[in-house]
């Protein structure tokens, strides 16, 4: 009975196991400006509509924060750094800490 209920196929290797569920995944989501992903449809010559994805323009980005005398690192959309360009990186870390997020 025990033998029908195993998995068909080779095992995985254990390396690939630990990777695959140690593996961090991300929401696509701006730190600044709480941009995410959007949906929508993709529609065709013929008016034939399926469903899209459309992603938020994300870069990893690190700043550097004289006031604190380090590196803040920053998941940011382009439209956060021209706000951070716009109002300086210690404004927007300040906005940040009020809303309670970890920086």
């Amino acid at each position: 009975m025990r033998d029908s209920l195993a998995l068909s196929g080779p095992p995985l290797p254990r390396l690939w196991v630990a990777i695959h569920l140690s593996r961090c995944v991300m929401s696509r989501v701006c730190q600044v400006s709480g941009k995410r992903v959007q949906t929508g449809n993709n529609v065709s010559h013929a008016n034939n509509r399926t469903r899209r994805r459309f992603l938020p323009n994300l870069h990893e980005r690190r700043f550097w924060v004289a006031s604190e005398n380090r590196w803040v690192k920053l998941r940011v959309s382009a439209h956060a750094l021209r706000t951070i360009d716009k109002n300086g990186i210690d404004a927007v870390l300040k906005e940040l800490r009020a809303r309670g997020e970890k920086v």
